[in-house]
């Protein structure tokens, strides 16, 4: 008799493998070193800079203002020069006058109506171009920004890339939130009733000369995405990048009066600005002084919208418990990127005592192994302060602390050999000894100078760590959970960052961290690059519409 067969249970389908596909690169401040060290990116740059010094020196052009779709050049020019070499010109520029600027305001004016009455999805497509056209033109624009400023080949591409990087961040807010048009509860059931956010008008954007591309781009962008139309002045320092986004704007095909750019002194562009009752709102990113400035008398006659950011004087804590190796990588990223022109930069450490002189003789060792030198070649990691006004600065530092018998770990000297002595080059100091209540524990400095101070407790390092005016950055290493949430809980700071290798308190990247700053450093409490940023430029308007 045959065996009977078992009849073979049905095996369940497997599903198909999965391909893995590799996650995009997307460059940020965060890994910029190593993307730096990858041969096509290099070549790019390096293609991109030959490019750019073939229009510099006696090639150098005169570039004018753009208003009302139309150039524009003043009765006289100034010369903008390399902080690498300052017999090296790039370019010059229109000495705008107060007329020019009310040109500008008048143009943006008559655009308003038009541009605010632009369908916000076809804004967000123009915008969106621009970022397409920042992105293919990165190189070039970076190359341009390293010479301008002085930056790092790292950081010129930080600031052209994170500028894109807002400009599509800002996009994507205003498609999730549906052009900021939402639904409220309907009056006896029968009326519509919704919440409608509108731009305001005029907006000016006066820009620093650190992030030249980001920091005017940014702001710009999210009024222009919000329907309001721009007019900016870039600081006196970075003029051509203010002119290479006014490119791009063009290129993109916003109307005319949509988007303008004058150049000009504080005192006279500036001041315009300020007192044209028909400039609806402003971004001012800057000094404390002249921020506090214009708080007190932008809303003098009327009230209107100031975005103000303020700088920062600030501090990493660092543990006992700290990893530090990992806090001495991410304070030296920090305190010496661009040469500490950052309002972010780390510019105080406050160290506990039994791990200080670990932690020094780390800081020195990174220190010293970093490149100081002309910031457009291949492994230099900064390169001069941006002016003169930063260069005495960083020589009046070193005076006080030596006066103050301060010891200095490393550094403490201008740098003038050769072709440095063309430039503003600063050698990167490390200063240990001064008392907690030196005002140079107070001043923002914008120079390659850090501080170090000693304590004996976290409690002491946050009463010194928040008793500065300012409050825009701070960092903490520690391997302890209970620490970490006692610093998160008691720090005065709009952004934090807790065991951050890659920069201490620097590198904010949009849709990663908000930027904005408590206290003396910021004005309104929502940060840049943040979900609660483009709604500054927009006002409410409640709608209840009966049948």
């Amino acid at each position: 008799m045959p065996t009977p067969r078992t009849k073979a249970k049905p095996q369940p389908k497997r599903a198909p493998a999965r391909r893995k596909t590799a996650t995009p690169f997307r460059l940020t401040y965060a890994n910029l070193s190593a993307a730096l060290t990858e041969p096509t990116l290099l070549a790019k740059f390096d293609r991109a800079l030959a490019h750019v010094r073939a229009q510099i020196g006696e090639h150098a052009r005169t570039y004018p203002m753009f208003i009302g779709g139309e150039e524009r050049t003043a009765s006289a020019q100034f010369a903008k020069t390399s902080p690498i070499n300052t017999e090296l010109v790039l370019g010059y520029f229109q000495k705008g006058s107060a007329e020019d600027a009310r040109a500008a305001i008048a143009a943006a004016k008559s655009a308003f109506e038009s541009w605010s009455r632009t369908p916000w999805k076809r804004r967000v497509a123009l915008m969106r171009k621009v970022a397409k056209i920042i992105n293919r033109r990165l190189f070039e624009l970076a190359a341009w920004v390293s010479l301008e400023v002085g930056k790092s080949r790292a950081e010129a591409l930080g600031d052209v890339k994170e500028t894109a990087d807002l400009i599509d961040y800002y996009c994507n807010q205003m498609e999730a939130n549906d052009g900021f048009v939402r639904p409220l509860e309907p009056e006896g059931g029968i009326a519509v009733c919704r919440s409608v956010l509108k731009p305001y008008g005029v907006w000016a954007v006066v820009s620093p000369f650190n992030f030249p591309m980001a920091l005017t781009g940014g702001p710009a962008s999210a009024a222009l995405i919000a329907g309001n139309t721009v007019v900016i002045k870039p600081a006196s320092d970075t003029p051509m990048t203010g002119w290479l986004l006014t490119e791009c704007m063009r290129e993109a095909g916003l109307p005319p009066g949509v988007f303008n750019y004058v150049t000009g002194s504080g005192s006279t562009v500036g001041e315009e600005l300020v007192n044209n009752p028909d400039v609806a709102g402003m971004t001012f990113t800057g000094s404390v002084d002249v921020g506090f400035s214009l708080v007190r008398r932008f809303s003098q006659n009327t009230p209107r919208p100031l975005i103000a950011e303020m700088g920062g004087k600030n501090a990493v804590i660092v543990s006992a418990k700290a990893d530090l190796k990992k806090a001495a990588e991410g304070i030296v990223r920090a305190a010496f990127g661009l040469s500490g022109q950052k309002c972010s930069a780390t510019s105080r450490v406050y160290v506990q005592r039994a791990v200080k002189d670990a932690l020094l003789a780390l800081l020195k060792q990174k220190t010293e192994a970093l490149v100081v030198g002309d910031p457009t070649q291949r492994g230099v990691f900064t390169g001069p302060v941006c002016n003169r006004g930063g260069y005495e600065t960083f020589q009046r530092a070193v005076e006080e602390a030596r006066r103050a018998g301060g010891t200095f770990i490393t550094g403490g000297n201008v740098i003038t050999d050769g072709e440095f002595a063309k430039g503003f080059f600063c050698q990167l100091t490390i200063v240990d000894g001064l008392p907690l209540d030196h005002p140079l524990f107070y001043e923002e400095l914008f120079v390659p100078f850090l501080l170090i101070g000693t304590v004996d407790t976290l409690e002491e390092a946050l009463a010194e760590a928040n008793k500065v005016k300012y409050g825009l950055t701070a960092g903490f290493f520690s391997k302890d959970r209970k620490e970490i949430q006692y610093f998160l809980d008691h720090i005065q700071a709009g952004t934090v960052y807790v065991n951050r290798e890659r920069g201490a308190t620097t590198g904010a990247w949009p849709g990663n961290q908000s930027f904005g700053g408590w206290k003396a450093s910021g004005n309104t409490g929502r940060g840049a690059g943040g979900p609660y940023y483009l709604q500054q430029y927009l006002r409410e308007q409640s709608q209840t519409i009966f049948p």
